[in-house]
C-alpha cells in the first residue's frame, strides 16, 4: 500500500541542516515531476520545492537559496537538502508525484523541527 516513504527528518537547532529522502515505487518514476511539501500545524500544506523529469527545478519564496532538491532516478529516490533551518521549517515533510499523476494517499511524511 505505501507507495512513498519520507525519511530523514529530525530535531535540528537553527542555522542547521538535514538531508530528507523520499523513496518512491513506481516503475515510470522517471517521467514525473516529484515535489516536497510541508504541513505545519494549523497550516495548508505549501510546495516546498520540486524537480521534473529533466531536472528543472522550482523552489519556493521561502526556502530558495537554502534547499536543494534533487533525484536519483536509478535508485527512485528524491532528495531535499535544507541548510540554514529555521524555525518557521518546523514542519511534517511529505513527497508525491506532482500533476495528473499526484498520488491522493499521502505517506506518513518526515516531522523535521528546528528549535534552540
Amino acid at each position: 500500500q505505501v507507495q512513498l516513504v519520507e525519511s530523514g527528518g529530525g530535531l535540528v537547532q537553527p542555522g542547521g541542516s538535514l538531508r530528507l529522502s523520499c523513496a518512491a515505487s513506481r516503475t515510470s518514476f522517471t517521467i514525473y515531476t516529484m515535489g516536497w511539501y510541508r504541513q505545519a500545524p494549523g497550516k495548508q500544506r505549501e510546495l516546498v520545492a520540486h524537480i521534473t523529469s529533466g531536472g528543472n527545478t522550482y523552489y519556493g519564496d521561502s526556502v530558495k537559496g537554502r534547499f536543494t532538491i534533487s533525484r536519483d532516478n536509478a535508485k527512485k529516490t528524491v532528495y531535499l537538502q535544507m541548510n540554514s533551518l529555521k524555525p518557521e521549517d518546523t514542519a511534517v515533510y511529505y513527497c508525491n508525484y506532482r500533476g495528473i499523476g499526484a498520488d491522493p494517499y499521502w505517506g506518513q511524511g518526515t516531522q523535521v523541527t528546528v528549535s534552540s
